[in-house]
């Protein structure tokens, strides 16, 4: 099919949910992408942070090849040794007790926003504790735990039961725990609020907070977790542990995958029918992130996507037209001094290079395999482009 084909067919049949780029991606490689008409592309993108091995990695494609020719799906009611195993690879990675494995980071934050819940039941503690400028999720309960008013506005009334305090103010958050609270919820790194990182001491002294209160921290690593910061999860270079965490993206290297990971604390918190998932811990899907798990926690590849990070920082921060650069590991956004970070996406695009944008922010979010070679490439294409700011 050539581009406009595919266009036409996809302004006639797909929800216009998305502000589609010019851009019909068939194939990849690493951190190498060619659209329908054979024009090449780096990605800095990587699927929103979800193509964590790149494009068509061999080892991941062949576990999940592998899968797919012995079983594809199972009911729930049966055990999978593929979920097993990672679950008990996911629980040592994460330092957690147990899984609950389904489809994306929003049905993995409702099940952690349920489990907070019933957590909080005995003692009629129900509410939950948010950031500004937070993202969790699309569902309604998601949105409501989402502290930006722009996405609640089309959809009211949302789920109730979720306050919102600015980052960083402690004194806010203690103020709220007035026993009608069972959980605070936050990322470490706000993704789509504008790549803003957490401080270090907040984070710290608000986990040592919600031990002493008897509320849950719940840490939202959907878009921070599996290596994208540099760590396994975010928490790990905080130096805390939370009560739980969610993950998905990056987590099985490209095929559909939440989890709402749990400490002893919550241990079988939830009982049979409390909560489930027809598609939740897919054997092929699980074989997959098994790949991811074992590939990305390694010491030597944390330490590379740190490295990486450091050195795309430095080579951003020395350009004049960036005011500034914040994020962690390969989670990047970048302010310009001038210009629309959705103008820039959309002339990246033409120049050969896939970026995103997060508020008023270009956006980096790379495989953490990329080889230096295609940042350096990626780098030449983004600087050719300010150039024409």
């Amino acid at each position: 099919m050539t581009f406009h084909e595919i266009k036409e067919q996809d302004r006639a049949y797909i929800m216009h949910t998305y502000g589609r780029v010019d851009v019909a991606l068939v194939k990849g490689k690493n951190a190498r992408a060619w659209d329908a008409e054979g024009k090449e592309y780096i990605d800095f993108t990587s699927g929103i942070g979800v193509n964590s091995l790149g494009y068509s990695d061999p080892c991941w494609a062949a576990a999940v090849s592998a899968q797919a020719g012995e079983i594809q799906h199972l009911c729930n009611y049966y055990y999978s040794p593929q979920n097993t195993a990672l679950a008990q690879e996911l629980c040592q990675a994460a330092g957690m007790a147990q899984a609950f494995f389904c489809n994306s980071g929003a049905e993995a934050n409702e099940c952690a926003i349920k489990a907070a819940r019933k957590y909080g039941e005995k003692r009629g503690a129900y509410k939950i504790v948010t950031l500004v400028n937070s993202f969790h999720g699309r569902t309604l309960t998601t949105l409501a735990a989402t502290g930006q008013d722009g996405f609640h506005k089309d959809f009211l009334p949302l789920t109730e039961g979720f306050l919102y305090v600015p980052a960083g103010d402690l004194q806010a958050v203690s103020q709220l725990l007035d026993g009608s609270v069972c959980a605070v919820m936050i990322e470490g790194v706000q993704g789509e609020g504008g790549v803003v990182p957490m401080d270090e001491d907040f984070v710290q002294a608000l986990s040592q907070l919600c031990r002493q209160r008897d509320v849950l921290l719940v840490m939202d690593e959907v878009q921070t977790g599996v290596g994208r910061t540099g760590y396994f999860y975010s928490y790990q270079g905080y130096g805390i542990v939370p009560d739980a965490a969610t993950s998905a993206k990056g987590l099985a290297g490209g095929l559909p995958i939440g989890v709402c990971l749990v400490g002893e604390k919550l241990r079988d918190i939830l009982q049979p029918g409390q909560q489930g998932s027809t598609f939740g811990g897919n054997p092929v899907v699980c074989a997959g992130a098994r790949e991811v798990v074992r590939r990305v926690n390694d010491k030597d590849f944390l330490k590379g996507v740190q490295e990486k990070g450091r050195y795309l920082t430095e080579k951003l921060e020395a350009l004049p037209q960036v005011d500034f650069v914040r994020g962690r590991g390969l989670m990047l956004g970048i302010k310009l001094k001038s210009g629309d970070a959705h103008d820039v996406l959309v002339k990246c695009a033409e120049a050969g290079l896939l970026v995103l944008t997060a508020k008023d922010l270009v956006r980096f979010l790379p495989p953490l395999t990329i080889t230096w070679e295609e940042l350096d490439q990626g780098m030449e294409r983004f600087v050719k482009v300010l150039e024409t700011i």
